[in-house]
């Protein structure tokens, strides 16, 4: 286990990078440095992240139940150990999980490199405009579930090392290979140079219907802000599908029936 290090003070310099987390989430983190909170988190972070964990903060309650995770943090890596009032007095606010961790992001990956090193056989899921960390975060845990190779966001989406969107992703977002940056324009030429058909989803009429197309050996599922949805000049370059929904009057049914129970 590394050395462990009790601090009894909020204002001690060597644990800056917990301190208001919440304004660094706000203001984004221009060092480079990004926070993983929890339990699976950590774990991932630890044993299949391709990122470098700079140091830990850990409740005290919470280093005994940790020993087995705790216990794959190479030795160099610091894990601070405060208890949970002077956690929450640097952390800005009550940290019930009380389990952080530091990591650094390195150099981003560059697109070609990341489509080059797929397989054959691939999906990609590319998001264009998704402004709300939840739902990027929501995004990599259902690419996850579904065996996606990688994710592009361009740079208008939410960074997926923010910290909520690390959570909701069930840590997902720290090993699935993923590029965030540019325009949907240059990750569809990119997409096609690497021999990927592209469905863009769309309630759009005409659009073709998922469960009546196959599905290439290389796809691209290109999805949109959840008001907004995709731009036509997106649409437009790519094949449109969309995954039909239930009408109102099944809708009304459906609550109905629901209410009666």
């Amino acid at each position: 286990m590394p050395k462990t290090i009790y601090l009894t003070r909020a204002d001690d310099a060597r644990i800056a990078p917990y301190v208001s987390i919440r304004e660094r989430d706000l203001t984004g983190h221009e060092d480079g440095r990004f926070i993983v909170e929890g339990k699976v988190t950590l774990d991932i972070l630890l044993t299949r992240s391709r990122f470098a964990v700079e140091s830990l903060f850990i409740c005290e309650t919470r280093v005994k139940p940790l020993e087995a995770i705790l216990a794959k943090v190479p030795a160099h890596v610091p894990v601070f150990v405060a208890r949970q009032q002077v956690m929450d007095e640097i952390a800005g606010f009550p940290i019930h999980r009380g389990v952080l961790a530091c990591a650094v992001k390195g150099p981003e990956p560059k697109l070609d490199d990341v489509l080059s090193a797929l397989p054959p056989r691939a999906t990609v899921l590319v998001l264009n405009g998704i402004s709300n960390h939840d739902n990027v975060g929501a995004a990599f845990r259902n690419a996850a579930a579904f065996g996606v190779d990688a994710v592009l966001l361009d740079a208008g989406s939410c960074d997926p090392l923010y910290r909520k969107s690390i959570r909701v992703s069930a840590g997902a977002a720290l090993w699935m290979p993923f590029v965030h940056a540019g325009r949907g324009e240059s990750h569809l030429t990119a997409l096609k140079s690497a021999g990927f058909d592209i469905w863009a989803m769309t309630p759009r009429e005409g659009s073709q219907k998922l469960e009546e197309i196959a599905v290439p050996e290389r796809v691209a599922v290109l999805l949109g802000a959840e008001g907004t949805g995709l731009p036509d000049s997106l649409i437009d370059e790519a094949s449109p599908v969309a995954i039909p929904m239930a009408g109102a009057l099944a809708l009304s049914r459906l609550f109905s029936f629901r209410q009666q129970d």
